[in-house]
């Protein structure tokens, strides 16, 4: 399939591969290369960065871009319009300036870390028996009485049953009121059968992934005084170092370590 010319922009034929990045980017709003390459399949760095560089030019992709610490810049990548209306839908791409250079931008470096987790429930080799469901992130409370705004959900199939889990990704900079509220919030909608009506499980897990051990406990504590139920804990660099399938989780009543098998 051969995309239309618009304006300036340069033709393209488009792949399947391109068709699943641009799905997979319209769930993650934004994503860096890295993402992507391991989204689309490519083994190589030098054939992604040309893909995604044909991909912009094509009008399909927005780019923009974040310095690194090492003091270079990376580029990030959205859904541009002409990309949505490919795929037949609406889609909430990343309102920033085209080849902006940010700074300090709170929600790209957030996602970016949300996106790793979620990826990794697809991506990162797990034992025999496990089969990827899907994921999704919201843009909206879960109902409108259950006033909590997860970061991201997946659901697995282990060994014939069904494993549901919301995403939190804590950065560290919220109260422990906004905690107390959502804690009650996750815990209204695992007794209510509000889960159940939307989701059709039965039971779900919260997720809590902490960027230092010391929130991680912080957090843990604060969880435990309301419930031992649906929580786990682990830490971003546990994720990155050990991978998510081991045992790198802990639940608020207890520092053994365990696996979410």
């Amino acid at each position: 399939m051969t995309d239309s010319t618009i304006g300036n922009k340069t033709a393209i034929a488009i792949q399947e591969r391109d068709r699943s990045l641009l799905t997979e980017l319209a769930i993650f709003r934004v994503m860096d290369r890295e993402q992507a390459k391991l989204i689309a399949g490519f083994g190589s760095t030098t054939r992604v960065n040309t893909r995604l560089l044909a991909l912009t030019r094509a009008g399909l992709l927005k780019r923009a871009f974040v310095g690194t610490s090492a003091g270079g810049r990376k580029a990030l990548y959205s859904v541009a319009p002409k990309g949505a209306a490919l795929l037949g839908e609406p889609i909430r791409g990343l309102n920033r300036p085209s080849d902006a250079i940010l700074v300090g931008d709170l929600f790209i470096e957030h996602q970016l870390a949300v996106n790793a987790v979620l990826l990794a429930f697809k991506h990162q080799k797990a034992r025999d028996g496990i089969q990827f469901r899907r994921y999704a992130v919201f843009s909206a409370p879960l109902s409108t009485d259950v006033r909590v705004i997860p970061d991201g959900y997946a659901e697995v199939n282990i060994t014939g049953t069904v494993r549901s889990m919301f995403l939190e990704l804590d950065r560290g900079n919220e109260s422990s009121a906004v905690w107390n509220r959502k804690i009650d919030a996750y815990l209204e909608f695992a007794v209510t059968g509000e889960f159940l009506k939307q989701f059709h499980q039965p039971q779900f897990r919260v997720l809590v992934v902490c960027l230092s051990d010391r929130r991680l406990e912080s957090l843990a504590r604060a969880v435990h005084k309301r419930t031992d139920k649906i929580f786990w804990f682990t830490t971003l660099a546990a994720i990155h170092r050990d991978g998510l399938w081991n045992a790198i989780w802990r639940r608020p009543n207890n520092n053994q370590l365990g696996s979410l098998l």
